[in-house]
């Protein structure tokens, strides 16, 4: 995984040379979605989801990471690495690799779009071919809604579908895990926001039978207070 990485990251400048307008200069971005804590439980959870990318403006190499802790346990971490290209106005096409170390050690190839949907949707949609056999797809959307100059109001939606069953993950088939709610952050700065956001986060379906079955709760509502910011 070490390998693939750097090899991404020596090849960024090489790929941007590609572009066209400005696509020859070399720019870089990271941004810290979420960084919050939570009780739920009975337990403090803690999550950060963190991107960013390297490149021109055709060409990138893109990464993102995210996970959750319950307490001192480390309950979910996956990392992605991407070589993504513009194909059209607000769109880029992504593919690379992604790896878990929990729930379970596990990889998975990418492929799949970014960019801004109509009506200023952002928009993720990617498919995770993974080397143990499972598939899965995984839609997010989000939008800011600007309430003033510095307060903005975010709805977003991610759903993860699952195309086999994952018996170690308690995944069945079919629309598996969903995480809906409204952010309220407020722009210190346009590079600095705290937040407070409430979310909806649970398994579906057959999928939330096994976590039953298993002892484990499902999910549910959660009131989340954080940072996002970029570098």
């Amino acid at each position: 995984m070490r390998a693939v990485l750097l090899a991404a990251l020596l090849a960024a400048p090489a790929l941007a040379k590609d572009g066209h307008g400005h696509g020859d200069a070399i720019n870089n971005y990271t941004l810290v979605e979420e960084a919050d804590i939570t009780r739920f439980d009975g337990k403090w959870v803690a999550n950060w989801e963190v991107q960013g990318w390297i490149g021109g403006d055709v060409n990138k190499f893109w990464w993102r990471t995210e996970g959750e802790t319950k307490g001192p346990r480390l309950e979910q971490s996956e990392f992605q690495a991407l070589y993504s290209r513009n194909i059209a106005m607000f769109f880029d096409l992504q593919a690379g690799l992604r790896h878990d170390i929990q729930p379970d050690a596990r990889s998975y190839a990418v492929v799949g779009v970014q960019g801004l949907a109509p009506l200023f949707f952002e928009t993720e949609a990617h498919a995770f071919f993974g080397f143990k056999g499972d598939v899965l797809l995984r839609l997010r959307q989000s939008f800011d809604l600007r309430m003033t100059n510095r307060l903005v109001v975010q709805p977003l939606l991610e759903t993860d579908i699952y195309l086999t069953r994952v018996p170690e993950r308690l995944i069945a088939p079919g629309p598996a895990i969903i995480e809906a709610g409204v952010l309220t952050r407020y722009e210190i700065t346009r590079r600095v926001a705290p937040y407070v956001a409430v979310m909806f986060e649970r398994r579906l379906g057959e999928s939330a039978r096994l976590a039953q079955a298993a002892d484990e709760n499902p999910g549910g509502w959660s009131l989340r207070t954080g940072v996002r910011f970029w570098l």
